[in-house]
């Protein structure tokens, strides 16, 4: 009885663990596999954006032009503004009212932005920044909105709210219509090299003068579109603008004895130019070698030394723009020269002060010179007339002008790293003329796609400048030291940059290094260089969103790069692919009809070699890959006769198994080693793991620990 006792009950373990186990092989999952299609995440195709990524029958954007009055309040450090907003409602949809940016708010006494920052008291701190944050009242900023009118001069309802003001509509405006408005403001400039900012004006207390870069300095209108609807998010100070292109008339008065570059044609320039300052220009429309100077450091240097109290007004018409700035100083030197786009003329121009030269006037115009030419070789011709780099001392980007930083010793001297930075910001804001000045993406959504395209872009451009150029972001290696930091202070590209704590390489630095390894590695210069020309130029003037631009560089090249998207952009796994195993192998020819493989395990064994056989060795080789991160295998195997052959298995080698896959090779010559990604191509984060025989070969240890912003 105990047998058969014993017996049901083994019998009744034995049942219940095989229904157990018929249980779990029958429990459903979702796919979790790396190369599943992206089509739950990106939004579905309609007739205004196709599932090829370009532009559908019915895409449609709305268009604003401005008239504008603007008054530079030298003596004050003011701005003051008259503008006429003409909005042409070109959706299908009706509008019940129109939402305008403020951004200067940011900067008003009553700004919600510094209640959003974490703050402590610190151990000790500087005299300055003590009466700044606890003795000086807030800087008295934001716009002073005067009157905001119809075109009868009567008052239009309208709602502020913080960085933004809602026009309430006595009727929603229909689809075509047009509605007309105007706004009367003014503010106070902020001192942006000690208040901070993305324009203002620096002060020199040599002369009492200020160099002013404005910008943000009108009331602008939202984007509507069929995406977000309006783009009306709060401007907190980071994520940056999303714009309508327009036409622009603006009239900017300064005082007599300034010289300014703005966005735009200029109308009177016989007004605002001397005789020899107009024969300058005229030559450097010729000269295509060397910049001309218009006006020199001495002349710059004579006319700082008084303050004109007479004004003249600089007549500016921007034909298609999403935006508009502009520089103005007595202090700046002007010098320009002439680019060739595909036959058509262009001219680069800079504006700075006696500070920065002779760093300015040996590369800023040529700089931007070369931008124009790598950038329109690689998406489209450059479309305006001219491309200006202001001696601004920050790095900001607008419609044809732009402020870099960059300044040499008091004796003139300069080094090799403030030379080369100022280039790099030079390259990086000129090239935002074409993202997202032109190819007109979210930056208030989507920072990385005008930060890190145009990043991606600008290593291009560097390398055509100077074929040494010491390049630091975009390159798969320099990345691995964030990619492999805390992850909880990481986050995927795919996140609003007011959200991310490592903005630097968030936004600019892993999307330029996944491009690059998209273009150097992946695809393939000719399929990635026609399927990224491809997306520019089906969406310049236009406002492309993520899911555009991923579709249109498969739509273009026919690579299936969804696992790629998905892995590199929307997650923060990592790339570590390493060799887990390597066997070799002998092959005997055991009869006519079998040959054997019989695994080598000590040297000299001997082998009864098959007929007509051509290799003599054969290896196994398995890949492992603790990361979680698809990639490219790519493999150098060394031989004994000092040989060596590269190989790359695609990504979709991982596609049945996402932890390790095996390969064999054979040949008449043994390996003697193999390493894994020998050239640093897929930011792999720990190559201890990537050599047979193992060996010390990580070489990204000084990475580990430092993240680069």
């Amino acid at each position: 009885m105990k047998n058969i006792g014993a017996l049901i009950l083994s019998l009744f373990f034995v049942s219940t663990a095989f229904m157990a186990q018929e249980s779990k092989t029958k429990q459903g999952h979702t796919n979790e596999n790396k190369f599943r299609q992206l089509h739950e995440l990106l939004p579905t195709p309609n007739l205004q954006r196709t599932a090829s990524g370009a532009p559908g029958v019915k895409y449609t954007q709305q268009k604003v032009d401005y008239n504008m009055d603007i008054i530079l309040d030298d003596e004050n450090t003011r701005i003051y503004g008259n503008e006429t907003i003409t909005y042409h409602n070109n959706s299908d949809d009706s509008l019940a009212y129109l939402w305008v940016q403020l951004d200067q708010n940011m900067r008003a006494a009553d700004s919600k932005t510094p209640d959003i920052q974490s703050t402590s008291i610190p151990d000790k701190t500087s005299t300055t920044r003590y009466n700044k944050a606890y003795v000086e009242d807030p800087f008295d900023g934001g716009f002073k909105i005067e009157s905001v009118t119809n075109m009868d001069g009567s008052n239009l309802s309208h709602t502020i709210n913080q960085t933004m003001m809602r026009i309430n509509l006595k009727k929603p405006l229909a689809s075509g219509e047009i509605f007309e408005f105007k706004i009367k403001w003014w503010y106070n400039i902020n001192n942006h090299r000690t208040q901070g900012g993305r324009s203002g004006y620096e002060h020199f207390t040599e002369n009492g003068n200020n160099n002013y870069v404005i910008a943000q300095f009108y009331p602008r209108m939202c984007v509507y579109d069929n995406v977000e609807g309006w783009q009306n998010d709060q401007f907190w100070g980071r994520s940056e603008f999303a714009l309508e292109f327009g036409d622009f008339t603006v009239n900017i008065t300064t005082p007599d004895d300034h010289m300014l570059g703005a966005t735009g044609v200029l109308q009177n320039p016989k007004d605002v130019f001397s005789k020899t300052e107009l024969k300058r220009i005229e030559q450097a429309r010729k000269s295509f070698d060397n910049p001309v100077i218009i006006r020199t450091q001495e002349e710059a240097e004579k006319i700082e030394k008084s303050k004109s109290k007479k004004t003249k007004t600089w007549k500016f018409y921007a034909e298609n723009v999403r935006d508009y700035a502009f520089a103005s100083s007595r202090k700046f030197i002007f010098d320009a020269m002439a680019v060739n786009i595909n036959g058509k003329t262009v001219m680069a121009e800079s504006l700075y002060s006696k500070e920065a030269n002779p760093l300015y006037g040996d590369h800023s115009t040529r700089a931007v010179a070369q931008t124009l030419k790598t950038y329109s070789r690689y998406t489209f011709d450059y479309p305006y007339h001219k491309a200006i780099s202001v001696d601004g001392q920050m790095g900001m980007e607008y419609p044809q002008i732009c402020f870099n930083p960059g300044r040499p010793n008091p004796d003139g001297t300069y080094s090799d790293r403030v030379k080369y930075r100022m280039i790099k910001v030079t390259i990086h804001e000129v090239g935002h003329n074409f993202f997202p000045m032109i190819v007109n993406s979210d930056e208030r959504q989507w920072t990385w796609m005008d930060e890190g395209l145009n990043s991606f872009m600008e290593m291009l451009a560097e390398k055509d400048y100077d074929e040494n150029f010491p390049i630091v972001r975009g390159y798969p290696k320099n990345i691995v030291g964030y990619m492999s930091g805390d992850q909880s202070r990481i986050a995927p590209i795919m996140s609003k940059g007011d959200h991310v704590y490592s903005f630097g390489n968030n936004a600019y630095g892993k999307p330029a290094t996944g491009l690059w390894m998209l273009r150097e590695t992946i695809m393939g210069k000719e399929l990635f260089d026609h399927a990224f020309k491809t997306y520019s130029q089906r969406w310049k003037f236009k406002h492309p969103t993520p899911a555009d631009f991923f579709r249109t560089m498969e739509d273009a090249s026919g690579v299936d790069l969804d696992w790629f998207w998905r892995g590199w952009f929307y997650t923060t796994d990592v790339t570590d692919i390493g060799i887990a195993e390597v066997k070799k192998f002998y092959a005997e020819d055991a009869n006519n009809e079998t040959v054997n493989f019989i695994e080598d395990k000590s040297e000299g064994l001997s082998i009864n070699k098959p007929k007509n056989a051509k290799s003599k060795y054969f290896y196994e080789i398995t890949f492992n890959k603790p990361g979680g991160l698809v990639m490219p295998i790519i493999v150098e195997y060394t031989y004994d006769d000092g040989s060596s052959e590269k190989k790359m298995y695609p990504a979709e080698i991982w596609r049945y198994n996402d932890k390790m896959v095996t390969k064999t090779i054979h040949s008449n010559k043994q390996i003697t080693k193999i390493v894994v990604d020998p050239d640093l191509e897929t930011a792999d984060v720990d190559t201890s793991n990537n050599s047979f025989p193992r060996e010390n070969n990580d070489k990204f240890s000084k990475f580990k620990n430092k993240v680069k912003n």
